[in-house]
């Protein structure tokens, strides 16, 4: 039997022991490599666009030769004002993209020696960078999978028997409960979005899938308006999972990564950030047969091209 891409040496081209002994040297370049991949590192100023650049090397930054600013090779992107060293940033890239199902946020401040919070942060801005590749509003084509899964909200039985209510009725739940709506590809992009319920994934069909396409989803009464404008092959889980090649397995599949990564890893995820942690799961699914090294370089070009983030900057600085 053909030996799993994971498990082979393919998979893994990059380490946190060549990251460290590499040093910040090698790090900072390779920041600058993937922040300016058109001079091959060689800085260019953000303010004004000139090639022509000072190096202040002993605290790693430039100054144009034009508007004589100065700046960092981070400066004006999701990691402007880090305080981290850049061996440290590229560790956290690695150990992040090394996590199948994620890495909790305890468990990052250890690996890194560094704050909760800083960790928190850092790990949302990585999450924000993902977002570049996954939310691209580029329509979705070919076989099309739609499916919706509930996260959160769940209610803890009361002790006494007598006292218990029936947790299913609205009256009863706790306004956390969330539905991630998957449209997947077979062979192809995921993208999720996070909404109040599932029936609103067909206004989503309409606004991210071709006219072309042909769609796969459950037998749930709201999917029954998609036949208007597509092709769909219906399939009745409570009888066959999968029907001579109609089923949402793809779909099934990512969801079965996103609740591992709830459950096993993070334990709860507020509603708050939900779409940022279905966004991750949506990047590791459609990347999963890449190597971690040009996971994380590629990650690293993702943070280098991403402005600096409106909701994660002074995150903890805020005054509500």
């Amino acid at each position: 039997m053909a030996q799993h891409f994971l498990l082979s040496a393919a998979a893994r081209t990059l380490s946190l022991k060549a990251i460290y002994k590499a040093g910040e040297a090698a790090a900072h370049e390779t920041f600058c490599k993937m922040r300016w991949p058109e001079t091959d590192g060689e800085a260019v100023c953000p303010e004004c666009g000139c090639f022509e650049t000072y190096k202040i090397t002993t605290r790693r930054k430039f100054k144009c030769k034009a508007c004589l600013r100065q700046f960092s090779v981070t400066s004006g992107t999701i990691f402007a004002s880090r305080k981290m060293a850049f061996v440290d940033l590229l560790a956290a890239i690695i150990i992040t993209v090394n996590a199948a199902k994620g890495v909790s946020m305890v468990q990052l401040s250890r690996d890194l020696d560094c704050q909760y919070k800083t960790a928190f942060v850092l790990a949302h801005k990585l999450r924000e960078a993902m977002a570049l590749e996954v939310h691209t509003g580029e329509i979705l084509k070919g076989h099309v999978e739609v499916d919706g899964a509930y996260f959160g909200g769940h209610i803890r039985p009361a002790n006494v028997k007598a006292d218990r209510v029936d947790r299913r009725k609205k009256e009863h739940q706790n306004g956390r409960r969330r539905v991630v709506v998957v449209m997947r590809e077979r062979l192809g992009r995921t993208l999720p979005v996070v909404t109040m319920a599932e029936a609103e994934g067909v206004a989503l069909v309409n606004e991210n899938v071709d006219r072309m396409a042909t769609l796969s989803a459950d037998e749930a009464s709201h999917w029954d308006m998609l036949h208007a404008g597509w092709e769909v092959d219906r399939v009745n889980h409570s009888e066959v999972y999968s029907d001579h090649g109609k089923h949402t397995n793809w779909a099934e599949s990512y969801f079965s990564r996103l609740r591992r990564m709830v459950v096993g890893q993070h334990h709860h995820v507020s509603p708050r950030y939900l779409h940022q942690y279905a966004t991750q799961a949506a990047w590791l699914e459609d990347k999963r047969r890449e190597s971690n090294g040009v996971l994380a370089h590629g990650l690293v070009a993702n943070a280098m091209g991403c402005p600096v983030s409106r909701a994660w900057k002074g995150y903890w600085q805020r005054s509500a």
